[in-house]
């Protein structure tokens, strides 16, 4: 009689842990599609806004341009002075790209760990 209410004891815990790690299996699979799911939308919206961003800096830089080669009265001198400009600000940013990298990889380990 002992022997049978042990027997059914451990198909029963047999049952429970099985039941235990599929669960687990599947809030590990949310949890990971969770996490890339943020990060591609995070991503999208960051392509999405850059290119449009990336629009208007283009027209007005050849608005800008165009002024300043007509102040110095030859056009070519505007877009050298923009894009001595832009090449400063490429300088720059990769000068400081490390205190770049720390801010990104903080916010999207805060997406995937959270």
């Amino acid at each position: 009689m002992a022997l049978k209410e042990l027997k059914r004891d451990l198909a029963e815990a047999d049952v429970d842990v099985r039941s235990y790690l599929e669960n687990s299996e599947e809030y590990f699979k949310l949890k990971i599609f969770k996490a890339l799911m943020r990060a591609v939308t995070a991503f999208t919206h960051t392509v999405l806004i850059g290119a449009i961003v990336l629009l208007a800096l283009f027209i007005l830089s050849l608005a800008a341009s165009y002024a300043i080669g007509n102040a110095m009265d030859y056009t070519y001198e505007g877009f050298i002075v923009v894009g001595l400009f832009y090449g400063v600000v490429a300088l720059l940013c990769y000068i400081f790209r490390d205190r770049l990298d720390r801010p990104l990889l903080r916010k999207f380990s805060n997406y995937y760990f959270d």
